[in-house]
């Protein structure tokens, strides 16, 4: 247990607080200014989820999670989700708050080596590729470990964020890793090739580029964990989960841990795949099926098969394809994963069917946008940003973006982000999930609006009158003022 005594310098108050993980198997307490925080801080300057209090080895460590202004430990600037060992008399600076530690019990301390914790691992890490595994004929796994060496730290469902250079561009794209945190000293993602969906758009250069450039003993950099999609969080009975395609691989992340840490729960694994040779990772799952009892593994096939038999389930889920495989589904904690498509059938299913959908998660990563065909037109814009005139507004088709502080203004399409318009301008600005899920991105709106296809999860109430935005998912109406 760690106990803190809580002073806010803004108002010259103070009370204690007792910090202590309320499950064993989420082995943390998070700071910040949401509700749901265990040490809720309400201050202007302390951003959602500011940071988080890790309870490992019977001692306790600090990490600044990506805040917005920072935090200090004894007066001293700290890095962006490095944990730091806390003893008793340090203070931590959080916005106007001082978090002075009084006593670490390190008897309450529970051991927690084995179970992941989920924060970012570090604010961005190197990793070089030691092995790549030709799972299909259009699906590989690269298999990675830390430079230098390390152990990485994840939740089993979580995705992290790959930053490449392709043609002299930055490029960043995320992958659900697809090993086990039980199996912390490598990383594996699993990538499908995109083949053409029609002769207008282009095949997906990042999963493509893996495929045809990357070799054993490269490296490159990633970013993450990131997503609320994990088993760890959702402890449950019974676990089904349901994924078709390239979907799978968070679902082998956390059958994996699941098995690995002895769990007695019962996992229901359906998968939809094209045929027999398209079932990704098929003889690892069921290796692992035949060595874990608890474990149940069920293929279905949505085309026809061709010179060779099978005696397995066929077609697109269905409630009673869904009945057959598990008849009491209602009595599982169900994560879903796959295309766009195959999500909305089987999130429109489980509703039909009166489903607790409390008890129902997803997770998809949409298709890459298609390149602009002509590239943005960027002029230099004075610093200080004037107002927009009625006549800009009026006469202005395409969208228009300024950078404040990178003093540059972009015209763009109207489907690109804002974080789009910044990385074809040359602006680097730092993201993450590029879903709206992790709030990395997050910069304040200075004039102007912009709409999402969905409202993003990584936004607080507080962010949204603050008028902070989501930078990879937002898209600009008009001409618009941004703070980066």
């Amino acid at each position: 247990m760690l106990k803190l005594k809580v002073i806010n310098q803004a108002t010259n108050t103070f009370y204690e607080s007792d910090l202590q993980p309320q499950q064993a198997n989420t082995p943390e307490c998070l700071i910040g200014r949401h509700p749901s925080c265990d040490l809720v801080l309400d201050g202007p300057t302390v951003s959602r989820v500011h940071g988080r209090i890790l309870f490992q080895d019977q001692r306790c460590y600090f990490s600044d999670l990506g805040s917005t202004d920072g935090s200090r430990l004894n007066n001293e600037s700290i890095a962006v989700t490095q944990p730091y060992a806390l003893a008793t008399d340090d203070v931590i600076r959080v916005g106007e708050f001082a978090l002075l530690v009084e006593s670490i019990d390190s008897q309450q301390v529970q051991s927690t080596t084995a179970t992941p914790s989920g924060s970012p691992m570090v604010d961005q890490m190197t990793v070089q590729c030691i092995q790549i595994i030709q799972e299909t004929v259009d699906v590989k796994t690269f298999r990675f470990r830390a430079e230098p060496t390390r152990l990485f730290d994840y939740k089993p469902g979580q995705f992290v964020t790959l930053k490449l250079n392709i043609d002299g561009k930055p490029v960043n794209r995320s992958y659900s890793i697809s090993s086990s945190p039980s199996r912390p000293h490598i990383l594996e993602i699993t990538v499908k090739r995109v083949p053409p969906a029609q002769e207008s758009m282009p095949p997906g250069l990042v999963s493509n580029w893996l495929h045809d450039h990357l070799t054993v003993g490269q490296t490159l950099d990633i970013q993450g964990p990131f997503g609320h999609f994990n088993c760890i969080d959702h402890p449950a009975d019974n676990y089904l989960f349901v994924s078709a395609g390239s979907g799978i691989t968070p679902m082998m992340s956390m059958a994996q841990w699941l098995c690995d840490t002895g769990s007695t729960s019962k996992i229901v694994f359906i998968h939809s795949a094209r045929s027999p040779e398209d079932i990704i990772c098929r003889q690892r799952l069921e290796l692992l099926a035949r060595q874990n009892p608890n474990l149940e593994l069920a293929w279905t096939l949505t085309r026809p098969t061709t010179g060779s038999a099978w005696t397995g389930y066929r077609g697109r889920l269905r409630e009673s394809l869904l009945k057959a495989i598990v008849p009491k589904y209602e009595c599982f904690t169900t994560f879903v994963c796959g295309p766009q498509g195959f999500m909305s059938s089987t999130k429109s299913l489980f509703e039909s069917l009166g489903f607790p959908m409390k008890n129902y998660f997803e997770e998809s990563f949409g298709a890459a946008k298609a390149p602009r065909k002509t590239p943005p037109k960027v002029q230099a814009q004075p610093t200080e940003v004037a107002a927009p005139t009625l006549a800009q507004s009026e006469g202005t088709d395409d969208p228009v973006v300024i950078f404040a502080n990178s003093n540059k203004e972009v015209s763009c399409d109207l489907e690109d982000s804002l974080l789009d318009v910044a990385e074809q301008a040359g602006i680097d600005l730092t993201s993450g999930c590029r879903m709206g899920s992790c709030g990395v991105c997050k910069h304040q709106l200075l004039e102007g609006d912009v709409e999402y296809d969905d409202e993003p999860g990584g936004l607080s109430d507080s962010d949204r009158k603050n008028n902070h935005v989501l930078v990879c998912v937002a898209r600009p109406v008009g001409r618009v003022v941004l703070s980066a």
